[in-house]
């Protein structure tokens, strides 16, 4: 075995375990850090696929911004632990495990092509160039970019609307 598979190993048994404890953590803070360890995670393995830029915009983005973004509406409403309750939504775990089985198929069923000897597209690798991504970002995505800008502002201010507390009527 060779020391950049165990490193992937590590690193992708690392982003796992956070993975699963953002889902399974019942405090709403420990869930935020848990996907800001696997959002770095995910930074690391794209510097290992010689993809510096997508790590930057990984940390930047994700890491620095959405992560604080969720970490603030936490605090602005408060972070009680999660009681489940026993009777409501039974149907939840099975519709999970169904709809992850599903996405389990897809993956091997990728991922058997790809062993097969069916080439990925070549154009599609150079997509990670910052100028390529910028270029395209600004040209022909240029309303999908202000559409999720307006969708987050939109968001933020609900959030902000929800936290607010009512001034006292006395």
């Amino acid at each position: 075995m060779t020391l950049p598979l165990l490193f992937f190993i590590l690193i992708g048994a690392i982003s796992l375990a956070a993975a699963v404890g953002v889902v399974t953590s019942r405090q709403p803070v420990h869930s935020a850090l848990f996907l800001l360890a696997h959002f770095s995670m995910l930074a690391v393995l794209y510097v290992t696929l010689e993809a510096q830029f997508l790590a930057a915009t990984q940390i930047i983005i994700y890491a620095g911004g959405i992560v604080i973004l969720i970490l603030f509406v936490i605090m602005l409403i408060g972070s009680e632990k999660i009681e489940m309750q026993a009777d409501h939504r039974n149907w939840t775990p099975y519709a999970g495990i169904a709809l992850g089985l599903i996405l389990l198929g897809g993956i091997a069923y990728s991922m058997t092509n790809s062993f097969l000897g069916v080439d990925a597209d070549a154009s599609a690798v150079q997509g990670g160039a910052p100028g390529v991504v910028g270029y395209l970002l600004f040209t022909e995505y240029i309303l999908p970019v202000e559409l999720a800008a307006v969708l987050l502002l939109v968001a933020l201010l609900g959030a902000l609307l929800l936290a607010r507390h009512p001034k006292d009527a006395a």
